[in-house]
């Protein structure tokens, strides 16, 4: 069974607390957390991103940007990246990882671009493929629902 979840991007401001969000809200009995492969450690999340959580009913003003680290590795029932190269990033950091970690598109075949410094249409256009990934995700993954 899945009960702890960790979303992976590259500074944890953006998609990452973006699908952190939403996945508590789907999950609020699992532990789900999030952090970045070159974290913007201490940061807030994005204002775009806050925005349009806040668009969806989700609050992510809390968030601090965090560093991933080989314990949350090792906590992490299922690892999910935004991109295809971090998930092979994190698998080549990590070995102890291979298994559970994939891309949070796989289903779709799709990578979740940044959408850092970008405008709020690219953002909204990040958090409907971060949407999607989920639906597909629950879809796909039954030992998530148990």
């Amino acid at each position: 069974m899945i009960n702890n979840i960790l979303v992976l991007c590259l500074g944890n401001i953006c998609r990452s607390p973006m699908a952190e969000g939403l996945l508590k809200e789907k999950f609020p009995e699992k532990t789900i957390s999030s952090a970045g492969l070159r974290g913007m450690t201490g940061w807030t999340a994005d204002p775009s991103s806050i925005r349009i959580m806040q668009e969806h009913g989700i609050d992510i003003t809390s968030h601090r940007a965090r560093n991933l680290t080989r314990e949350m590795i090792e906590q992490a029932n299922l690892i999910l990246t935004m991109e295809e190269q971090q998930t092979r990033t994190v698998e080549s950091r990590f070995p102890e990882a291979q298994g559970k970690v994939m891309r949070l598109g796989e289903y779709g075949r799709y990578d979740i671009a940044d959408p850092f410094n970008r405008s709020i249409e690219f953002f909204m256009k990040t958090y409907e493929l971060i949407e999607q990934g989920v639906d597909q995700l629950i879809s796909n993954k039954p030992d998530l629902n148990a």
